[in-house]
């Protein structure tokens, strides 16, 4: 494919996103001169928005609330993002939309770098049905001998992602707190602290040694979920580590070769108050 004209992560919000500056930073690095930005779109101008950008040739992300929507209007899906049913990187070929899922390589990443391998025999709790949940059920699946609870204030969203999940050891629990039980790793996949102080559970609640990882993250530094389960003992992080991860997979997609990670992570770091 012939690279992108321009860059635009399309959300709403996308006013808190770190996405361009760490994308910039990249495409800068790299001496190529396009430049990344956030727009935000409502959902009833999506489809248009999109259908413009296209005809502009143009690439980007995609964030909440229209990682399953983008899925339903490309042309084509890469197997991964077929499978898990929410795009948040896409590009165009001739006039085509494409979509991929990226979150889901991201996603293991931040799990690797918060317990320094990959989880065996764990048993996972996803809290959220949307797709930043779907892409983490879909990662959890590849985990050796993972069970996994997935638990959402609707269990009619939550029913399909079972269908993702690790084979014969998926369930949807109708309260928090079954999903909770003997879990070992709890993953916060809802909007819960993204813009208030808000945390999807009480830390006291969770089993002595378990990780918690909130797929949200802060411009002014870790999440309130991922503070106050750190004062409580468990090894915590919020999704930084994944949204860069992600962003490196997809500018990949993008110009066929890999960014400078370390270039990435030092503007995200550094506009989010940690570098």
């Amino acid at each position: 494919m012939a690279a992108p004209l321009r860059l635009v992560l399309l959300g709403q919000p996308v006013s808190h996103s770190l996405s361009p500056v760490f994308q910039n930073a990249a495409l800068h690095a790299a001496g190529l001169e396009v430049r990344y930005d956030a727009v935000d779109v409502a959902p009833a101008d999506l489809a248009a928005t999109l259908h413009a950008l296209v005809h502009e040739g143009a690439a980007g992300n995609v964030t909440v609330p229209h990682k399953e929507r983008v899925a339903s209007l490309c042309d084509h899906l890469t197997p991964l993002a077929t499978r898990v049913g929410a795009v948040n990187t896409w590009w165009s070929v001739d006039g085509a939309l494409h979509g991929d899922n990226t979150d889901v390589a991201g996603f293991d990443d931040a799990v690797l770098s918060l317990l320094g391998k990959v989880p065996v025999g764990a048993r996972v709790a996803v809290l959220g049905a949307g797709g930043a949940a779907r892409a983490a059920v879909a990662a959890v699946r590849e985990w050796p001998g993972a069970d996994l609870a997935i638990w959402s204030r609707t269990l009619e969203r939550a029913a399909p992602l079972m269908a993702l999940g690790p084979i014969g050891a998926t369930r949807v629990e109708e309260f928090m707190a079954h999903a909770l039980l003997g879990a070992d790793l709890v993953v916060n996949a809802t909007p819960i602290g993204l813009r208030d102080d808000g945390v999807p559970v009480n830390p006291g609640l969770l089993r002595r040694g378990a990780a918690v990882l909130d797929m949200v993250y802060r411009r002014d530094g870790a999440t309130p979920f991922v503070r106050l389960a750190r004062a409580a003992g468990h090894p915590a992080d919020d999704g930084l580590r994944m949204l860069v991860a992600q962003g490196a997979r997809a500018w990949a997609r993008w110009f066929d070769i890999a960014p400078d990670r370390d270039v990435m992570w030092r503007a995200a770091a550094a506009a989010s108050g940690r570098g």
